[in-house]
């Protein structure tokens, strides 16, 4: 009864201050320049990942459980990308990927070739031999991300002509000052933060009470329970109209997931991170490389219309995300 009081009381929180958070991460978006798929991409990226962020470092580090910081991580990514779908089926009347920035397709090739790797330095192991007790793959997830963020970063200068040309017609944020932007973001990202630190433990509490391996524990429940960040913000950006901001909020965690990976390794010191974990996690990598790519097709193709009240895209962000459940399942 108290872990899932806890859980609701931690929700809460998230879903008060995502609501705020969006609104005053779009504000900054508008006032700073900076375009709302790089504000997305790095700074609500950050904010959202928090949790998965303590969750690893604490996994590896005091309780000595490799598998649930990788399955938190992998899994986190899946869920990510599955949100797109939830929020096509907030957004009307078209799909949400015909919305969407088409510099998103940048992040979510930088988050692909980043899931590769993870999915490599799972299948060999510990083949490859490692700096110290780091694996070199953790290397370049560093390298990776960094190099992601200026292309994006980039990406959004080349774009400033056409975002002047829209702050121009449509600023809705002339009378707030950006110094109560940047506070009431911050505020709100330390209730995010906080509230969301709490998550994996509780989660991992009522996980427990299941009776499943630690590897489904965590691609599944932990996974889900510090995407709620992300949830919840994504959702309410969509309702603000500030699209790019909830899609590159949800490709830059990506990315960052695979960056905390390196993170987690370095604070595991018995050996590289891949070398201690179950070999199962391949598929979660894989699932959210499928579904990555089916995000790019969207993103790329833009349909017109929803056959249902989503469209097929989200259909297939699903459909795979099911597979991914049911392959781990049968793996646990």
């Amino acid at each position: 009864m108290f872990l899932w009081l806890g859980f609701a009381v931690c929700a809460g929180l998230i879903l008060y201050s995502g609501i705020k958070l969006s609104k005053y991460g779009d504000i900054i978006a508008e006032k700073t320049g900076l375009g709302r798929t790089f504000v997305g991409f790095v700074l609500f990226a950050a904010v959202t990942s928090m949790p998965e962020l303590v969750n690893s470092i604490s996994a590896v580090t005091y309780a000595g459980v490799p598998d649930i910081a990788m399955g938190d991580l992998l899994g986190s990514c899946v869920f990510n990308i599955l949100i797109l779908a939830l929020m096509d089926a907030f957004y009307r009347p078209q799909p949400i990927y015909r919305a969407a920035n088409p510099g998103h397709i940048v992040s979510a090739g930088f988050g692909i070739l980043l899931l590769s790797l993870a999915a490599g330095g799972i299948f060999i192991g510990d083949r490859l031999l490692p700096f110290g007790w780091i694996g070199i793959y953790s290397v370049l997830f560093i390298i990776g991300y960094f190099i992601a963020i200026r292309q994006v970063y980039h990406y959004e200068r080349r774009s400033l002509a056409e975002f002047v040309k829209e702050a121009a017609m449509e600023l809705k944020y002339e009378e707030v000052p950006k110094a109560t932007a940047y506070k009431n973001f911050a505020i709100n990202a330390a209730v995010i933060v906080v509230a969301a630190t709490f998550l994996p433990k509780l989660g991992e509490g009522i996980a427990e009470a299941t009776g499943l391996g630690q590897t489904f524990v965590g691609n599944i429940f932990i996974a889900a329970a510090t995407s709620l960040p992300e949830i919840v913000v994504s959702v309410a950006a969509v309702r603000l109209g500030a699209v790019d901001l909830a899609v590159g909020n949800l490709f830059g965690s990506t990315i960052f997931n695979i960056m905390i990976l390196a993170v987690a390794d370095i604070f595991f010191v018995r050996g590289p991170l891949f070398s201690f974990s179950d070999p199962n996690h391949i598929v979660p990598a894989i699932s959210a490389i499928a579904m990555s790519s089916i995000a790019i097709i969207g993103l790329s193709y833009k349909a017109g219309k929803k056959k249902f009240f989503i469209a097929w895209d989200s259909i297939a962000l699903m459909a795979v995300f099911a597979v991914n459940i049911a392959v781990l399942y049968m793996l646990r």
